[in-house]
């Protein structure tokens, strides 16, 4: 059997687990034994393919950032189809509705899992800032093809939609968001910006 395949089958399973650690019981819950036993192994497993349970975790959200990467792509082709609302709308839903809330609370909650991230990303947390560059991206798309004015300061945008997002999702305890709910902030936000400027 080929090993590179069988580390990547490995890493899967656990980072799938993990992730189901963390949405069920949250960032305190995040252990070694826990993500093995989610995941039907031995705890051994883990640390044959990880250093510690630190690198464990930021090779979690470095794989998770990757799937965002991804999406980046195919949200930046979307541009000028639908409706710019409706876009940004569909990607912060996706976003939030995954496990990129728990991420966040993980990586804010663990000192040396912050250090680790630091190494490889020095700025920004992890997930939301790739998530408003992916957005910033989008944005600027739209704008060279003036569904979105040339004036609008895409960079600040993107973040002031991702922080948005983020307070009406942070609340894992109670009734997640709707579409129509996020689709008010995105309004909200952009509204000058799909303006026409005033001239």
């Amino acid at each position: 059997m080929p090993t590179g395949l069988a580390i990547r089958d490995v890493r899967d399973q656990l980072f799938d687990a993990a992730e189901r650690v963390l949405l069920r019981d949250g960032p305190s819950a995040l252990t070694s034994r826990a993500v093995t036993t989610e995941a039907g192994c031995a705890k051994g497993v883990l640390h044959r393919h990880f250093t510690d349970f630190d690198a464990f975790l930021a090779e979690l959200v470095l794989d998770r950032i990757t799937r965002i990467d991804d999406q980046a792509a195919a949200l930046r082709a979307c541009a000028g189809t639908g409706t710019v609302a409706d876009n940004l709308t569909q990607v912060l839903m996706d976003l939030f509705e995954s496990v990129a809330v728990a991420i966040v609370s993980l990586v804010t909650s663990r000192d040396g899992l912050r250090a680790r991230l630091r190494e490889v990303r020095p700025t920004g947390v992890p997930i939301l800032t790739d998530a408003a560059t992916a957005i910033a991206s989008y944005l600027t798309a739209e704008r060279e093809i003036g569904r979105i004015n040339a004036d609008a300061d895409t960079d600040t945008l993107a973040p002031t939609l991702i922080g948005a997002a983020h307070m009406l999702f942070a609340d894992r305890q109670g009734i997640p968001p709707q579409a129509g709910d996020v689709r008010k902030i995105v309004t909200a936000v952009i509204a000058g910006a799909e303006q026409e400027p005033l001239r």
